[in-house]
């Protein structure tokens, strides 16, 4: 009797076995065929985008000493000349930090910024006697900015509004050093067109950044 209840109780258990692996299998295969037939881009973790590309460097650097109120142009790692600069009064400091000049300006037009104190200024185009940027401007945290000016009498002295100036000779030829180090080739008749001809404004975007530290 014992022996009958035993081989029962077996062969219940390897039919229940049996029907388990078929479940399994069975399983398995539902998930392998629903896997294949959604879309790649659905299967594994979601796609990222490739991060954006750094861009080059140049091989200058300008700093610019706000104590000292000095702009010192570097190139090689070696400093190749020192300018005054009019910086940010106590009521508008000059931002300290650090950041990339990207674009240079050359008879640039001014538009008041979105600050109180520029809330009753007009706009002034290129050329204008009374705009405030002078020649050129080197474009790094808009709207603050390296710029020429129509006060030259500001030079070395804490009135800006956070921007940094320079005298008009001095933008100028600053202006043409970055474009160089930066990889943008004009030559010397672009250059005295652009000088002459006040009115029109012309921006260039560069292929290389130069880095400014203000501090």
């Amino acid at each position: 009797m014992h022996t009958k209840l035993s081989r029962t109780f077996v062969l219940t258990i390897a039919a229940g076995s049996i029907l388990l692996l078929g479940c399994v299998q069975s399983d398995s295969g539902s998930n392998a065929a629903d896997t294949a037939s959604r879309p790649a881009d659905t299967v594994g973790s979601a796609s990222t985008p490739p991060p954006a590309p750094t861009p080059a460097t140049a091989d200058m650097r300008i700093e610019v000493d706000v104590k000292a109120r000095q702009l010192h142009v570097l190139k090689g790692g070696q400093r190749t000349a020192t300018h005054p600069v009019a910086v940010g009064s106590e009521k508008w400091p000059t931002r300290t930090g650090e950041w990339n000049i990207t674009q240079v300006v050359w008879n640039p037009d001014w538009n008041p910024p979105d600050e109180s104190w520029a809330e009753e200024r007009e706009p002034r185009e290129s050329g204008d006697p009374k705009n405030p940027m002078g020649r050129a401007q080197l474009v790094y945290d808009p709207p603050r900015s390296i710029h020429g000016t129509n006060q030259p009498s500001s030079i070395g002295k804490p009135v800006s509004h956070g921007s940094i100036r320079l005298a008009n000779e001095v933008i100028v030829k600053l202006a043409q050093e970055v474009m160089e180090s930066a990889g943008v080739a004009k030559d010397a008749a672009w250059y005295r067109e652009t000088q002459q001809n006040r009115k029109q404004k012309q921006v260039i975007d560069l292929p290389k950044v130069v880095p400014i530290r203000v501090f």
